[in-house]
């Protein structure tokens, strides 16, 4: 059995400085188990993506603290486990996959969330060159069955540039690019959301590569600039 849920459970009900202190070892305990676990995503990752092989799974691992300083929520922690992984980092503004443990919002997802507005502008471009594709990519029976739907607030009206009519009006709207799929508390207690989180990410790296695609800077002139 896994500890993660009993600990978060814990922790949402005593999120406080006070209680954590009381109880750094069964959170540097529980952590440990996550990174470990984490570990064994990462390493049968590479085989998705090479470029991982770089990466520790700490330097996966979201931080516990929250950032409070602008939050109107002033709870000092996290109440989840969370990882990320991305070939340029975790701090890439480019596509990547994503994991979050939490008691009843568990679930594994990928793709861009909220990119900035140049690479909004080059995505948006990519599916007015190759909509087809991310259609082709959206309609795969795998990926129909864990993700019924690209995710992502919408705008009201169609982008600037592009015109209402558009074929592919659905996804320009988009101002995120993302995926998920929940995860049940049984299979996080059992530890069988590894096998589920790996099979995801297999089923959404096409979606990934065309995201990454997207937003590289293509020098020779074959590419977005």
């Amino acid at each position: 059995m896994r500890p993660f849920l009993k600990f978060l459970s814990s922790l949402a009900e005593n999120n406080h400085k006070e209680w954590m202190d009381d109880n750094r070892g069964w959170y540097q305990e529980t952590r440990a188990e996550f990174l470990e676990d984490v570990g064994v995503i990462l390493k049968r990752l590479t085989e998705l993506e090479p470029e991982l092989s770089a990466f520790k799974p700490k330097d996966c691992v979201f931080r516990q603290n929250r950032d409070i300083r602008f939050s109107a929520n002033k709870d000092p922690y996290k109440t989840n486990f969370g990882a990320y992984f991305s070939p340029k980092g975790k701090k890439s503004p480019g596509p990547g996959y994503y994991l979050q443990i939490q008691p009843g919002n568990s679930f594994f997802a990928g793709g861009i969330w909220m990119p900035e507005a140049e690479n909004l502008k080059k995505i948006r471009r990519e599916i007015d060159y190759s909509g087809a594709e991310l259609k082709k990519i959206e309609n795969e029976p795998s990926f129909q069955k864990l993700f019924p739907e690209i995710e992502g607030d919408k705008l009201k009206t169609s982008p600037r540039d592009y015109e209402a009519d558009h074929p592919y009006i659905e996804y320009l709207r988009l101002k995120s690019y993302t995926v998920s799929h929940p995860i049940a508390d049984k299979d996080v207690n059992s530890g069988n959301f590894i096998n589920l989180a790996l099979h995801g990410f297999s089923v959404m790296k096409p979606f990934n590569d065309f995201l990454a695609k997207a937003i590289e800077d293509v020098e020779d002139g074959s590419g977005i600039l």
